[in-house]
């Protein structure tokens, strides 16, 4: 574990700061996993919980995007709280809290409280999320933190990609008569033993100094990515009302007063929530933009792939959850190989990850194209796909947080995090707009295969931009 003290250089014999507990990994890795389980596992659960609750469009679009939107706005605080007050304690307290969130998302009667649900849970998810990167930051060094951000990443996509399949099995299994509420009461064993675990077992880990909290930029930039992400989700159903305009021409202008607040804080000498000095980083600028471009087209295909197997092929949820099994199979293959490809070629490994998702999108789309083809034909397409997600993201992960220096880990944590949740809820609001709008203008049976066909194109738009954005990144380092 790293300490903030410095040890004297007279002092050659002083004994070095313990290794991590052999626990320290499964539990920070229970974290990532349960906080991208709950954003994924609810696909399959759409149709069933649209149909029980009376929910609209735009509230199933909330029911996914409000657990990202807010987990994405409350990292950078999650971050700093985990700086200032140990990155153990705010684990476990958010371990804790997303149990209780769960059970309340599980018992909720109506689409307004489930969203209130949702909302809470990904509040408990930002808790958890920068303090994982920042207790593997401080606690692993050298080849030992390479592999552990290895399992962040694996761990990361393992429950994006079988989130689906776990969703269907839960709602196949019906137990209890639990139906689509299992997905989220399955997290309450599971986040009670790890947040018990996480107390007692995980090395502490604080920020150097003494860190203050800063509210108004915390308001701040609360403020700006509210104003981006809400009229994207809500502004379709709404008729763009004048609100929304007014929202989305706001944000870029809190954007910059948060930018201006934050500079202004570090000369008078205080504690601004984010780093600024990350950002002369190329790696974690770069980085921060390819995370963000990653997966606002990964976690949105996501969501409509599950539309377009059960409203579209009229899939049952676990006959649906195990066509994305498929995905899995190529995502853990080349997962398992991303970081020695990573080592040898460096950011290109991102490049051929984007070249595989191409040629999988292409398949899928000739696939689809014709509504009475067989399923079967999705197959190849899918492990390319899959296994270009499993290039892209850990050796995407593992390039930026290489460079940042320990004592940044957990500002760095939330930011990097919060391009990845704040990519999902501009994804979902995105695909949004494309998926219904050629749903609401395609008349008959071919309505959901042709909106998922355009929401395609998005796909392969969005992977494209990604190619571009990772040859920003730096190349592989050198070895001493």
């Amino acid at each position: 574990m790293t300490d903030s003290t410095t040890v004297p250089t007279a002092a050659p014999t002083a004994a070095a700061p313990p290794g991590p507990h052999r626990a320290t990994l499964p539990i920070v890795l229970t974290g990532v996993f349960l906080s991208g389980l709950d954003f994924f596992i609810v696909n399959v659960a759409v149709p069933a919980i649209q149909r029980d609750l009376h929910a609209t469009d735009a509230q199933i679009q909330l029911v996914v995007a409000a657990y990202a939107l807010t987990y994405g706005i409350g990292l950078i605080t999650g971050g700093r709280l985990g700086d200032l007050f140990g990155r153990r304690r705010v684990l476990a307290l958010g371990m804790a809290l997303f149990t209780v969130a769960s059970a309340a998302a599980g018992a909720a009667p109506s689409a307004e409280l489930l969203i209130a649900g949702r909302v809470l849970q990904g509040a408990a998810a930002a808790l958890m999320a920068p303090q994982v990167l920042g207790v593997i930051t401080t606690s692993y060094q050298g080849r030992a933190r390479a592999r552990a951000i290895s399992w962040y990443a694996a761990a990361s996509g393992i429950a994006a990609v079988f989130g689906q399949l776990i969703g269907g099995v839960l709602i196949r299994a019906d137990l209890l008569d639990l139906g689509w509420r299992a997905c989220f009461l399955v997290n309450l064993p599971i986040g009670l033993v790890a947040a018990i675990a996480a107390a007692r077992l995980l090395p502490e880990s604080k920020a150097p100094g003494r860190p203050r909290l800063d509210l108004r930029g915390l308001l701040l930039v609360t403020a700006a990515l509210t104003a981006i992400c809400l009229p994207l989700i809500e502004g379709r159903e709404r008729g763009w009302p004048l609100w929304t305009w007014l929202l989305l021409a706001a944000g870029p202008l809190l954007l910059a007063a948060f930018a201006a607040q934050q500079r202004r804080l570090r000369r008078d000498g205080g504690s601004p929530s984010i780093d600024l000095a990350l950002f002369r980083e190329r790696a974690f600028t770069a980085g921060l933009a390819a995370q963000l471009t990653f997966w606002s087209s990964m976690a949105s295909y996501f969501l409509v792939f599950a539309l377009y197997l059960q409203q579209g092929r009229h899939l049952a949820p676990i006959d649906s959850g195990l066509v994305f099994s498929v995905l899995g199979v190529g995502y853990v293959a080349a997962s398992a190989n991303a970081r020695h490809l990573a080592a040898r070629i460096g950011r290109h490994a991102i490049t051929v990850g984007c070249a595989l998702r191409t040629a999988g999108l292409l398949l899928e789309l000739w696939a689809v194209a014709d509504s009475t083809r067989s399923l079967w034909w999705l197959v190849p397409g899918l492990l390319l796909d899959g296994c270009g997600m499993g290039l892209s993201f850990a050796p995407l992960t593992a390039t930026v947080l290489a460079r940042v220096p320990a004592a940044s880990a957990g500002s760095a944590g939330g930011v990097l995090t919060t391009g990845l949740q704040i990519g999902n809820a501009l994804g979902v609001a995105l695909i949004g707009l494309v998926f219904y709008r050629v749903l609401a203008d395609t008349p008959g049976p071919d309505a959901v295969p042709a909106a998922f066909r355009a929401c395609l194109l998005y796909v392969l738009a969005a992977t494209a931009l990604l190619a571009l954005v990772v040859q920003a990144l730096p190349g592989r380092e050198r070895r001493p």
